[in-house]
């Protein structure tokens, strides 16, 4: 299935009916819950398995073992919370999943790790890195830097002046989607390596997305430039919010600079007063397919940056209750009771069958509540 041009009209009719009210500064947030965000994310990334996971070493797009299609850029995410799930645990039941996943993703993408679109090439070699660093075997490090050279060959300055192009067959499209998670991927290869190569590359995409698709006065990060016409699609959408804090982030950490922290703070405040349902406080629900896992990728690099120092303490009281409200709302309002199985939306139970990226983007709301919990305590 063609990946969704989130650019399109459902998301932009989304966008313009739910994106744009602004919420108190104040929350009235209860956390006094009868279950720990621990036991939540045990729950939904346990459910998220026993659901979707294949045998081949992949997991299905449907839950109760429909495949629905194979879904490569979805599956990163899956691995992603099994990740978080072993982290959060350090139970060896996870680390059973890592290279049965590594070899069925690549026997089900056609015996390659490669793929048209550039983001989705970028989320596999993030979520292999990730099992280098727990794993140390070097065959998850060779294909995150075969990835790597493939991603390079992105960027070009005929179209935009520079970044990285959404597609291999459209390289005058310059997104949001493929330049934040690359130099996030190019920021964390410097930290394992102090290769400066790495670093240069995820300072330049990350100083040409700053220039051409930030909004430096209201925070917003913009979809993408057409490079033919210099037309930005000014669609703001909480995936891409999400990879812009977790590049500053990662940039912060190692530079030290706070203007990364500043840049961070602006996009999170954007995105917790403009991409938001007003009614709960909640992120808006952003459509499925593709669309159900933007805000579960905002809320991972969202808890990074909480987990900080150098947070603007007038924000921070802010930002830590509304991230609390989300896990508090989409666990009383958002699962089918029993079933804990989620919808595109935190506010409402699902109808019928769960996607892979809705129940993705839950758990990660919820191991991320649990690890910000488990970092607060030290």
């Amino acid at each position: 299935m063609m990946k969704s041009m989130y650019i399109g009209l459902l998301v932009l009719s989304l966008f313009s009916l739910n994106s744009c009210s602004k919420i108190n500064d104040e929350y009235q947030f209860n956390d006094e819950l009868d279950i720990s965000w621990d036991q939540m994310a045990q729950q939904t990334s346990d459910e998220l398995i026993t659901q979707f996971w294949n045998n081949e070493g992949y997991f299905n797009y449907g839950s109760d073992g429909s495949d629905l299609g194979f879904q490569y850029w979805p599956n990163a995410h899956a691995m992603d919370v099994v990740i978080d799930a072993y982290l959060r645990t350090q139970d060896p039941k996870y680390k059973d999943y890592f290279a049965k996943w590594f070899e069925g993703v690549k026997k089900k993408n056609g015996n390659t790790y490669e793929n048209v679109f550039y983001d989705d090439m970028e989320w596999n070699a993030l979520t292999m890195l990730r099992l280098f660093e727990i794993t140390k075997e070097q065959k998850y490090m060779d294909a995150v830097l075969h990835l790597w050279n493939d991603i390079l060959k992105a960027w070009n300055t005929e179209y935009a002046g520079g970044g990285l192009a959404w597609r291999k067959d459209m390289l005058y499209s310059k997104n949001a989607c493929s330049n934040g998670p690359a130099s996030i991927l190019a920021a964390r290869l410097y930290k394992l390596t102090k290769e400066e190569q790495y670093l240069d590359w995820a300072i330049r995409i990350y100083d040409w997305q700053k220039e051409t698709l930030f909004d430096r006065a209201t925070g917003a990060v913009y979809d993408n430039i057409n490079g033919e016409t210099d037309v930005i699609n000014m669609t703001a959408l909480t995936y891409n919010q999400g990879t812009f804090v977790g590049t500053a982030v990662e940039l912060f950490d190692i530079t030290k600079d706070p203007l990364y922290m500043n840049d961070a703070q602006k996009a999170s405040n954007y995105t917790m007063t403009k991409c938001i349902d007003a009614s709960n406080n909640v992120l808006r629900n952003e459509g499925d397919g593709d669309g159900a896992l933007f805000k579960g990728i905002f809320v991972r690099y969202f808890i990074e940056y909480l987990k900080r120092d150098g947070i603007n303490e007038a924000f921070r009281s802010k930002f830590e209750n509304f991230i609390r409200n989300n896990g508090k709302v989409a666990w009383q309002q958002g699962q089918d009771t029993g079933i804990l199985l989620f919808s595109p939306s935190w506010t409402q139970k699902p109808l019928g069958q769960t996607q892979l990226t809705s129940q993705s983007s839950a758990a990660m709301l919820f191991e991320g509540l649990a690890s910000f919990e488990k970092s607060t305590k030290k």
